[in-house]
């Protein structure tokens, strides 16, 4: 199992607090766990408020429990309820049901730990972790083909909704 760096952990974190700049993103917390839980780094913009180190370990931790998006965590846990009950209790870490927390995987697939936003929507947290992701050279679920999704056994959801392109739309008359 490769494992990812400090360098490398501290360059996925300042590109996606370069993309939450450039979002106009409210302050983020970001945590990023190695592929075995543990923390690797953590940095919090000025003005992120507190316990935001917590929900983004917890989103973070979520995402590698259950191998896939944290989002889809949640979406999980709203579809089978008793089994995410009991997968909790199972749980050697917090786990916090929301979106934000993507894995990272190196270029074959392998994953080599998680990273997890908060301090902004879901969609906003999910979105900088994605760029700070893709920045620093690795990938997320999103950028693997079918095959090789079925293969690694890649959950994937729907697209993210970006907010600042639904704020570009046009009003629809009804």
């Amino acid at each position: 199992m490769r494992a990812i760096t400090l360098d490398e952990a501290l360059k996925v974190i300042n590109a996606t607090f370069a993309e939450a700049r450039r979002r106009n993103a409210y302050p983020l917390t970001a945590v990023l766990l190695d592929a075995g839980g543990r923390v690797k780094a953590v940095l919090k913009q000025d003005g992120a408020s507190l316990l935001r180190f917590e929900v983004s370990y917890g989103k973070a931790y979520a995402a590698l429990a259950m191998g896939r998006q944290s989002r889809l965590v949640l979406e999980k846990a709203k579809e089978k309820p008793l089994f995410m009950n009991s997968f909790l209790e199972l749980a050697d870490g917090p786990m916090f049901l929301e979106g934000g927390g993507q894995l990272i995987r190196d270029k074959e697939g392998e994953v080599i730990g998680a990273i997890a936003t908060t301090g902004d929507t879901n969609e906003v947290d999910d979105l900088c972790a994605i760029a700070g992701i893709r920045a620093a050279g690795f990938k997320t679920d999103d950028d693997f083909d079918e095959k090789s999704m079925r293969r690694l056994n890649i959950k994937r959801g729907p697209p993210i909704k970006d907010p600042q392109k639904a704020e570009k739309q046009p009003k629809r008359r009804t």
